[in-house]
């Protein structure tokens, strides 16, 4: 099914891609009347196909990524009839196993190796930690491929093993709920006003590729952030847009953000 020109007017250009592959699921979904599981999608992708499922009184969206705040999930467009449980997300839980006494790995390191095996972004969920375990979130039909082929993390021999679900590491919720006025969406304005450093520090950050926009490098300063964006600030944290909020009395535009700050 291809994309309305209606519909494409009010998205990124960079989007509109992900928007016919939600097109296609959901036609497949009102098509056939039943269920249809997507990929693993970051909080802008599941805004984007929420959106799109609203055009369809009877389908509906549901999203889970194996725990209550996860950033990565998988979505299930379904008929009224359908009522989706976890095991229908098709999740597995896979834990590394490496000498946690004698050595040590890092979020990138483990995200970098498991890429490294050939894999795309979408079959991944998060990547969870409390400062010394690992675990990471993944398609059930992944975990063979990836416990054969992955057994080093950089330079450290690993081991990965299914758990089950109950045995997910329980990581602590960071973020914090801010309500803020802008003189515009600009990235570098949110990042600056988030974070509260100077408009300039913030542009430069941009420009040096330490930031990083819906899980990609990012390197334009102006580039206009819309609701569900995740933007990482390397050295700093991340933000979440939640949402706008109007305009202030002073013509400001307001906007809810969710904030993490590294510690």
């Amino acid at each position: 099914m291809s994309i309305k020109k209606d519909i494409e007017q009010h998205f990124r250009k960079s989007e509109i891609p992900f928007l016919q592959t939600a097109s296609d699921w959901i036609e497949s979904a009102n098509s056939e009347y039943r269920p249809i599981l997507t990929s693993f999608l970051n909080s802008r992708e599941c805004y984007l196909l929420q959106t799109l499922v609203n055009r369809y009184p009877h389908l509906q969206l549901s999203t889970f990524g194996g725990y209550k705040d996860a950033e990565m999930k998988r979505g299930i467009i379904y008929p009224d009839y359908f009522h989706p449980e976890v095991k229908d997300y098709r999740l597995a839980l896979v834990e590394i196993e490496y000498p946690e006494k004698f050595a040590s790995i890092h979020h990138n390191q483990v995200l970098g190796s498991l890429m490294g095996s050939g894999i795309e972004r979408k079959v991944l969920g998060d990547i969870l930690t409390d400062g010394d375990r690992f675990q990471f979130i993944c398609e059930q039909e992944m975990v063979g491929y990836l416990t054969q082929e992955v057994d080093r993390i950089g330079r450290v021999k690993v081991n990965l093993k299914e758990v089950n679900l109950s045995e997910m590491i329980q990581g602590e919720n960071d973020w914090v709920t801010s309500f803020v006025t802008l003189p515009s969406f600009r990235l570098d304005v949110v990042i600056s006003i988030g974070f509260r450093i100077s408009r300039s520090v913030a542009k430069s950050l941009v420009e040096h590729e330490k930031v990083r926009l819906n899980w990609f490098e990012f390197t334009k300063p102006n580039y206009e952030i819309k609701v569900s964006d995740m933007i990482s600030v390397r050295g700093y944290g991340r933000i979440r847009v939640v949402g706008y909020n109007g305009h202030s009395k002073k013509g400001k535009l307001k906007a809810e953000l969710n904030i993490i700050k590294n510690k």
